[in-house]
């Protein structure tokens, strides 16, 4: 537990005093943010806010996860190697794309292909090696079986090996891609992403010290209530570094924002919330936990779909957030009213989490 607490209380001190470090640096550079044309016109001021913050919360979330392995003398695992693995692969995707939209002053980096082609490379070698590296209890960091709260019956593994692991990648890199996806849309104005981040991954380490406490000693005594997770301490102090990355973060990118996370953050912020899902076996309870980046996602699909149907619009602008902003809420209304849908979608989860252990 305490490596817990320094890892997060580590990520904090590093990005609130990296953060002013790292915009001092982009503002000498000129790296600023290109604002599209089609957008809201109330965020034409921000254009040349410097961008690429998510390279501190990569940064802060590392130094601060070894720095508290290395202070309580805790042995990596493979969990956390390759959660951090996809992170830093997620977001090193998106620091190409905000490189590449600064350098040629344009809104799109890089290209659809390329983005799917990168987030398949990293995806692809994250799921299989979730599924090898065995504990001495057997157990693999991630499992074949589709999870919602733990484990389900859903067993892909039982299509034949194969078959089971060309599914089980398709299906984490299904996740990887939507997380992924969904930060990015939800990072549109001043701390709303941070915001909800840091409170969705503050609850996947109450999620992850839970799991520690309840944990299977081993296959054979495996019951309703235990969870067999390989490493969920681990998990929880890599969910604690990140959640206290975002806090220092927002710091400077609350509204007016200094610096925003661009896709660098986004990406790489997506991929660990898929990440903790997939390894800690709560992949359909993470759409709960993270329910309003499902909400963002869901109106962006829903203003296209009817569009492409009708020909009309449901919402203003999508994603939601831009529909308010158009209807003449403040920014700032529009984020805090944001965060509390999250709060109340993260209560829920961790609170249907904890009423699945007591009812079993």
């Amino acid at each position: 537990m305490i490596a817990v607490l320094l890892s997060g209380a580590f990520a904090l001190a590093i990005s609130l005093l990296a953060t002013p470090l790292f915009i001092r640096y982009l503002v000498r550079k000129q790296y600023g943010q290109f604002i599209r044309q089609d957008g809201p016109t109330a965020h034409f001021v921000k254009r040349g806010t410097p961008t690429m913050g998510g390279v501190v919360i990569i940064a802060a979330t590392l130094i601060a996860w070894a720095a508290a392995s290395l202070v309580t003398r805790n042995v990596p695992s493979a969990s956390a190697l390759l959660l951090l693995f996809l992170m830093v692969g997620l977001g090193f995707i998106g620091f190409l794309d905000d490189y590449i939209k600064i350098s040629r002053q344009r809104s799109l980096g890089l290209s659809a292909r390329w983005k799917f082609i990168g987030q398949g490379v990293v995806g692809v070698t994250f799921a299989v090696l979730a599924v090898n590296f065995p504990s001495e209890n057997f157990r693999t960091p991630a499992s074949m079986h589709v999870s919602f709260i733990r484990d389900t019956k859903i067993d892909l593994a039982a299509m034949g090996a194969t078959l089971g692991l060309v599914l089980f990648v398709i299906w984490a890199n299904f996740l990887i891609a939507a997380w992924s996806n969904a930060v990015n849309l939800t990072d549109g104005l001043d701390g709303l992403a941070t915001g909800a981040s840091l409170i969705v991954f503050g609850a996947y380490v109450l999620v992850g010290v839970w799991q520690f406490n309840q944990r299977c000693s081993s296959l054979a005594s495996a019951g309703p209530s235990c969870y067999e997770v390989r490493d969920p301490l681990e998990l929880a102090m890599v969910a604690a570094a990140i959640t206290g990355a975002c806090f220092g973060f927002l710091w400077w990118n609350a509204s007016p924002a200094k610096i925003f996370m661009g896709d660098t953050g986004a990406l790489a912020l997506g991929g660990a919330l898929a990440g903790l899902s997939i390894l800690s076996r709560t992949e359909v309870l993470a759409a709960i936990i993270g329910g309003l980046f499902v909400l963002v996602v869901l109106s962006d699909v829903i203003q296209i779909g009817f569009f492409k149907m009708t020909g009309k619009r449901v919402f203003k602008m999508a994603p939601l957030h831009h529909h308010f902003e158009l209807s003449g809420w403040g920014e700032v209304t529009i984020v805090i009213r944001f965060w509390i849908i999250a709060g109340l979608f993260v209560a829920g989860g961790v609170g249907m989490f904890y009423a699945e252990w007591v009812a079993s």
